[in-house]
């Protein structure tokens, strides 16, 4: 399994599972599954290998199942130990307050709706990772 960015690989490894969040909806890969060429939208990436599971955050992007080989091509990905909740958190609001903003051009509208969702994204696979953690 290997996730990619425009910046840099971001995470290469075996695994007995990937669960993928698809434009339809949440995707679970196991090997042996069938070629495939599924469009992310934003949201988490689980690789989980024996008892150990990898978390990341994407913002979208394309994943191709082949060969038995899960490659992700993700917009943005980060893992879920590096993020910080509270300035995932601040950048909900400046995207949120950006958004109220009256008479935006399409491309500054599309970018901070761009922004909202990956501010989202990365606060609840923060908070996700935080909730995991409590006994």
């Amino acid at each position: 399994m290997e996730l990619i960015t425009p910046e840099r690989p971001a995470f290469s490894g075996d695994g007995d599972f990937v669960v993928l969040p698809a434009w339809e909806g949440e995707m679970g890969v196991l090997p042996g599954h069938a070629p495939f060429l599924v469009q992310l939208q934003p949201g988490e990436v689980r690789f989980k290998t024996g008892n150990e599971t990898k978390v990341f955050a994407v913002s979208g992007g394309f994943a191709e199942i082949h060969n038995d080989k899960v490659s992700l091509f993700a917009e943005t990905a980060e893992m879920a130990e590096s993020i910080d909740g509270e300035r995932a958190h601040q950048a909900l609001e400046r995207a949120k307050a950006e958004l109220l903003q009256k008479g935006l051009d399409p491309m500054t509208l599309a970018h901070a709706e761009a922004s909202l969702r990956r501010a989202q994204v990365r606060l609840r696979v923060a908070q996700l990772r935080t909730a995991r953690r409590k006994p």
